[in-house]
């Protein structure tokens, strides 16, 4: 029988807290300063707020590949956004602080506070999604599924597709095939964005994944092509890319309870409408829209690099509501 998870209030996800995890599906690079050579790619920065230190060129580069960035070059970050002011989580107190942890025995069925630790929540998450893909993408796309990595850093990391720090969230890069996070992200994401459901924290790496699979199927490379063809629409292609992403995202959400552990365990004990409805209101907190009325009070269309927070929702409900990956099409014929 299922344990629930005891820190999740009523009417929300329950984990499985007997769950085997597979912690060779991450990396904990917190507590190395800077991180390790290649990295990379799409992500969920947030736009036009800025990077923290050195790090808005690598979301400017990033953007059209996840949240509505331009993707340039060998590889690019995508992300939900430039957030910006980041605490640097080398010196900070916060939830990215846990350098050289051992996650083998941090996240080890036998401890019972596991769950307690965001780096165990979204290693069960990471688990989940890519569970969900292994089985998703050759069954929808004929195409087998190839894993990408997560990699936790705090303060700042080297990539394939560049040097980032926290300031531009969290991101992919198609470049070194790895999704990288500063979980100091998510308290950034609920305090000062207004996205506080637990399930916003899936929603985040489920949208990176999604870039993963869009590279696994080229339609970043066909987006990116695109864009050089047809540079006037460079910002509505980007839109295009991070929309699909938010479709593959709410694709996972509807098989997530069906997912599991490398031996069959259930990931998820249970999965509630209130958690796809965390997952809405992060979307719609990450919408260009939003991030604009935030930063400067004023809306320009023209700059939407990730999509409207109305698109973004109607898109994870897309996938959510049809659970069929191959109704994700946000580009239309527009790459040919």
């Amino acid at each position: 029988m299922l344990r629930a998870d005891r820190n999740r209030p009523e009417g929300v996800m329950e984990l499985n807290e007997n769950a085997d995890l597979d912690t060779s599906q991450v990396e904990d690079m917190r507590g190395s300063r800077g991180g390790a050579g290649g990295g990379g790619g799409f992500g969920l920065p947030i736009p036009g707020l800025g990077g923290g230190k050195g790090g808005i060129g690598l979301v400017l580069i990033a953007v059209l590949c996840l949240v509505g960035f331009l993707c340039v070059g060998r590889g690019s970050l995508g992300s939900l956004g430039g957030l910006g002011g980041l605490t640097d989580t080398t010196t900070g107190n916060n939830a990215g602080q846990q350098a050289d942890t051992d996650l083998n025995q941090t996240c080890a069925a036998s401890n019972p506070n596991r769950f307690n630790d965001p780096a165990c929540r979204n290693l069960l998450y990471i688990n989940s999604i890519q569970n969900y893909w292994q089985t998703g993408l050759p069954q929808n796309f004929s195409r087998p599924y190839e894993p990408a990595t997560t990699r936790y850093f705090s303060g700042s990391v080297n990539t394939g597709c560049g040097t980032a720090d926290s300031g531009v969230g969290p991101f992919y890069c198609p470049a070194d095939n790895h999704v990288y996070i500063d979980l100091a992200f998510y308290d950034e994401l609920a305090n000062r964005f207004g996205a506080r459901g637990a399930f916003a924290q899936p929603y985040v790496l489920a949208h990176e994944y999604g870039h993963h699979v869009q590279a696994l199927l080229g339609t970043e490379t066909a987006m990116r092509r695109a864009q050089q063809r047809d540079p006037r629409n460079a910002n509505a292609y980007s839109v295009m890319l991070e929309l699909q992403a938010d479709c593959y995202a709410g694709v996972w959400a509807k098989a997530a309870t069906q997912t599991t552990s490398a031996t069959g365990q259930p990931l998820f004990a249970s999965l509630t409408m209130q958690d796809i409805q965390e997952a809405l209101q992060a979307a719609a907190a990450v919408g260009d829209d939003t991030i604009q009325k935030r930063s400067t009070g004023r809306v320009n269309e023209s700059a939407f690099t990730h999509g409207s927070a109305e698109l973004r929702q109607q898109w994870f409900n897309q996938g959510f509501t049809t659970g069929d990956p191959r109704q994700c099409n946000t580009f239309g014929n527009a790459l040919g």
